[in-house]
């Protein structure tokens, strides 16, 4: 594993920051939650790649708050087109 941004996914709706921010701290130093609203998932960023790893071991495939949490480590985002150009030739 090479990062520590996870991608939380298969969250409730009423999920928050904070409830995210308790459950992976035991696992190391969370440095940010992004609970997008919703949508269902999250991402948290660990202190380290091996904080990030050990919270997937120990949380992807569990439950929480009733749902089977999904975890893994994040992708960096797709590179957007801007509006009005294409994206190749016809």
């Amino acid at each position: 594993m090479q990062g520590s941004k996870l991608y939380v996914g298969n969250l409730k709706y009423s999920i928050t920051d904070e409830m995210l921010t308790e459950l992976f701290g035991n696992y190391g130093e969370v440095k940010s939650v992004d609970v997008i609203e919703g949508k269902g998932f999250a991402f948290v960023e660990m202190a380290s790649s091996e904080q990030a790893m050990n919270a997937i071991e120990a949380l992807n495939g569990s439950e929480y708050e009733g749902r089977t949490l999904r975890i893994d480590e994040a992708r960096p985002p797709k590179a957007r087109t801007p509006r009005g150009e294409s994206r190749g030739k016809y």
